[in-house]
């Protein structure tokens, strides 16, 4: 009875007049003064239009002609709504016609193509990586037009968990591989057949039709902590017939028969004592054959004698901050087959079997995160089981290097490693000089562009002979490469690689130059044709020594 008492008096009645806004859903204040310019008037509140009028933003200019009577308004233009482009976005539309703002983009970095026409999508940000950084090349089937996607594929369906992105494929035709437990597992066979001008690398050519069966195998761990690597390669060149004799029975610089195997792998393992400490590990074999054309190829053999070295590296990683120390033990084993002659006979290679025992040990510091210098130093001796060659000479010796050089990263364009520094062997035997050079090693990759890369490495070793008199002999190799992909399926591969022999102790240099050219068609992941057209030159100071082939191969590579 008191509410409707209230509600039938007057003046209280009056002054709490109902209006719609009082159930507006929008959040205020709980108290609203009376002559709050927020609070409209019972007038606004009536006018049944003015619920249709859009905000006017000159309504305070206004407020105060609101008191003009109806006679006064009449023959006055109204004004509606906003002002033109009020609130316009720089970069958006814009009724005035004014200049918009275009994004900017880092040098290099794609940019995203603009719609063609009014009604089309916005164009989608350009594509990382799995590392996270900008993509270097997109393909162009990523904006092409695609069929569209089921939904449940899409994930657009009402209550489905979202889907896990997967990572972007920065090689759309490299191998899949297979997990085996926690190792990825990736293999790979290439077959290929061809013509050898010159397989022996004899002054006077014979050539040669061949072929090559190389496997791979790869596997890498996937573990949280520690880590195991196995990389395992080999090849085998078998060619169709033997050389021939020379006529006037006099016997050839090169077996008769030249087929020639080749193996390298290695194991590493990683064992992680602490987030600073790590203790390494490498199982290591080599199984070849002396190169043809060298030197140490004896006169009147049947084949090639294979020889093995195995050997392992153990040390141990310490970081202290930006500092890195590495040291590690090594032993390795070489042993030679007995050689096989053409008469039938066989000669011993026991006295180029040795034992050889060193360390190494490097000293890193990071500068910064882009380039990281370091000093290397490494000494061995090597032991042979016959105290004297064959030529009554004691190749014991005990040597070594030093180098100091950087590794670097500046960006994704280029990086790599370079280092100089000076190797030297000293033999027992006093009428063997010192075998020593200047060392210098290099590996550096240049993304030229998104589609061509540029390779450039050089490596220098201190290699045994059997020479008499020698030393031993000082190689150095210089090779460049360019990879260029002409589309993403079709890769071409040119290289050039320039070297030098020097045998110190005896008077013979050779100079070494090889040119080569790969074309890739890549049919899917699991299939490529391969095609290689090579052509070697071996140029020595000594009559007769001299030598060049081509090379033409086609096949195929199986990998998973």
């Amino acid at each position: 009875m008191t509410a409707l008492a209230l509600t039938a008096s007057g003046g209280l009645a009056e002054a709490q007049t109902v209006t719609p806004d009082l159930f507006s859903p929008s959040r205020q204040s709980q108290v609203i003064t009376p002559d709050s310019p927020l609070r409209r008037t019972t007038a606004e509140a009536l006018d049944p239009l003015n619920s249709l009028r859009l905000p006017d933003a000159d309504r305070d200019r206004r407020s105060s002609s609101s008191s003009m009577s109806t006679s006064q308004r009449i023959g006055q233009v109204p004004t509606y709504g906003l002002p033109a482009a009020n609130g316009a976005a720089t970069s958006g539309y814009d009724s005035l016609n004014r200049k918009r703002l275009k994004p900017k983009y880092y040098p290099g970095q794609a940019k995203p193509k603009p719609p063609p026409g009014p009604g089309s999508p916005v164009p989608t940000p350009p594509p990382l990586n799995a590392s996270g950084q900008l993509r270097l090349s997109i393909p162009p089937s990523e904006t092409a037009s695609k069929p569209p996607l089921p939904p449940a594929m899409a994930g657009t369906i009402v209550g489905q968990p979202p889907r896990r992105r997967l990572k972007i494929d920065d090689d759309p035709f490299g191998a899949v591989g297979d997990y085996a437990g926690s190792f990825m597992v990736k293999t790979a066979v290439e077959v290929m057949a061809g013509y050898d001008t010159n397989p022996g690398r004899l002054n006077s050519p014979q050539g040669r039709a061949f072929y090559m069966v190389a496997p791979e195998f790869l596997a890498v761990s996937d573990w949280e902590r520690h880590a195991v690597v196995a990389d395992l390669r080999g090849s085998f060149t078998g060619y169709g017939s033997q050389l021939t004799p020379n006529a006037d029975g006099t016997p050839l610089s090169a077996p008769l028969d030249v087929d020639r195997p080749n193996f390298t792998g290695h194991i590493d393992g990683r064992l992680d004592v602490s987030r600073d400490t790590h203790l390494l590990g490498q199982a290591r074999l080599l199984v070849s054959t002396d190169n043809p054309g060298s030197p140490n190829v004896q006169a009147g053999l049947a084949r090639y004698p294979i020889y093995t070295t195995v050997g392992g590296t153990f040390g141990i990683d310490q970081h202290f901050n930006r500092m890195q120390v590495s040291l590690g033990a090594t032993v390795d084993r070489t042993d030679y087959q007995w050689s096989k002659l053409t008469d039938g006979t066989s000669s011993s290679n026991d006295d180029r079997n040795f034992t050889q025992y060193g360390g190494v040990g490097r000293v890193s510091y990071e500068l910064n995160p882009a380039v990281k210098a370091f000093v290397e130093v490494e000494g061995d001796s090597r032991f042979h089981d016959l105290y004297l060659d064959r030529s009554g000479y004691a190749r014991n010796s005990s040597g070594g290097y030093a180098k100091v050089g950087t590794s670097f990263e500046f960006t994704r364009i280029l990086f790599g490693e370079v280092s100089i520094g000076y190797a030297r062997r000293d033999y027992v035997d006093p009428r063997l000089s010192p075998l020593e050079g200047l060392l210098t090693t290099a590996s550096l990759t240049w993304n030229a562009t998104p589609l061509t890369t540029a390779k450039f490495y050089s490596d220098t070793q201190l290699g045994e002979t059997t020479l008499p008199g020698t030393s031993g002999v000082l190689s150095r190799t210089y090779t460049v490469e360019v990879d260029h992909d002409f589309r993403r399926w079709l890769t071409g591969i040119g290289k050039f690689t320039y070297g030098t022999l020097d045998y110190q102790g005896d008077n013979r240099n050779d100079t070494i130059y090889s040119v080569s050219g790969d074309l890739i068609y890549k049919m899917t992941r699991s299939l490529w044709i391969k095609g290689t057209l090579r052509r070697d030159w071996l140029d020595s100071n000594l009559v007769g020594q001299s030598s060049a082939s081509t090379v033409v191969m086609l096949g195929v590579r199986v990998q998973n």
